[in-house]
């Protein structure tokens, strides 16, 4: 059921989400101390959430780092974190409702066959393939490419796969427009009504063999089990709430308000991301950063709770 209720009658609890596949960053900062100052502001609750369902990038001295990162900046989480990792039943659980409803189906193409398929229509049509809102070519190949009788059988038979949304279908079921609320200006700011369309992104990815579950599945089961009710995060995933509205509708769970904060950008004027190999939090700590200098470097005022002197 979803939950009805007015966003300001709600307990205010809010989480941040990093994946200890590296050391956080300035980036990484603004957003634990927008989520943290939020919590505080606001006599609710912070959470902290280890997205570490990538075994392979993922390590124990990553998420130490985390918390130590954590710790420095005066940010302090009101329970242990949850840890995706520890949780698959949950998604699986989740993927097993969708796939029960119809709306999930495997598909084998390698990342090498989208390529081509996506370069063929190009060449065909002579402009640009349909792309997501990340700029990525949208699945090219439609479920009715292979019959579902031939798709279990290939699954049972062990060949690699990720499972599907089958994105007409379910707008099907989700039985009328999405919508979310943004919290504009703050978390707690006036909120406005931001039309949903997941149709963008086309046939996303809700698992793989070897992982019952991807983001999009993982970050709605985590909200709805955490209780969260802001969801306070960067405007890179400003259009993948589209998805999580989705989401949310076809499994009957409750929709947080949302408040999508700037990006920090590097002096190229692209996203901070350890990809880019941007500088740490720790780096800048080694050389003689104090946690009030990353607040006023961020643009941030000075909290309303106590933070570390060292």
């Amino acid at each position: 059921m979803l939950d009805a209720s007015p966003p300001d009658a709600r307990p205010f609890i809010c989480r941040f989400a990093p994946s200890p596949n590296g050391r956080l960053h300035l980036g990484h900062a603004f957003s634990a101390l927008v989520n943290a100052d939020a919590a505080r502001r606001l006599s609710g609750t912070f959470l902290l959430r280890m997205e570490d369902i990538d075994a392979t990038r993922c390590r124990p001295d990553y998420e130490q780092a985390i918390r130590d990162d954590l710790a420095w900046l005066g940010v302090t989480p009101d329970a242990p974190p949850r840890r995706q990792s520890e949780h698959f039943a949950d998604y699986a659980a989740a993927l097993a409702r969708l796939e029960g409803m119809g709306l999930v189906y495997p598909a084998f193409e390698s990342r090498s066959d989208i390529a081509r398929a996506v370069s063929e229509q190009e060449t065909a049509t002579s402009r640009p393939a349909p792309r997501d809102p990340d700029g990525a070519p949208l699945y090219p190949f439609p479920r009715t490419a292979m019959a579902d009788r031939e798709r279990q059988a290939r699954r049972a038979a062990g060949a690699p796969f990720v499972l599907r949304l089958d994105m007409a279908a379910a707008l099907a079921a989700a039985g009328g427009p999405l919508s979310w609320q943004e919290a504009e200006g703050a978390p707690e700011g006036p909120l406005r009504t931001v039309p949903a369309d997941p149709a963008q992104w086309g046939d996303v990815v809700l698992a793989r063999k070897d992982v019952p579950t991807s983001y999009h599945l993982s970050v709605v089961v985590d909200d709805a089990i955490q209780g969260i009710t802001h969801v306070i995060r960067g405007m890179d995933l400003f259009h993948a709430t589209s998805v999580h509205m989705l989401l949310q509708r076809l499994l009957g769970l409750p929709a947080p308000v949302y408040h999508h904060h700037r990006l920090i950008l590097d002096a190229s004027g692209h996203k901070l991301s350890k990809s880019n190999a941007a500088v740490s939090l720790a780096a800048l700590r080694a050389a003689g950063a104090t946690p009030e200098d990353i607040r006023r470097r961020l643009g941030l005022a000075e909290p309303a709770y106590p933070t570390p002197s060292t």
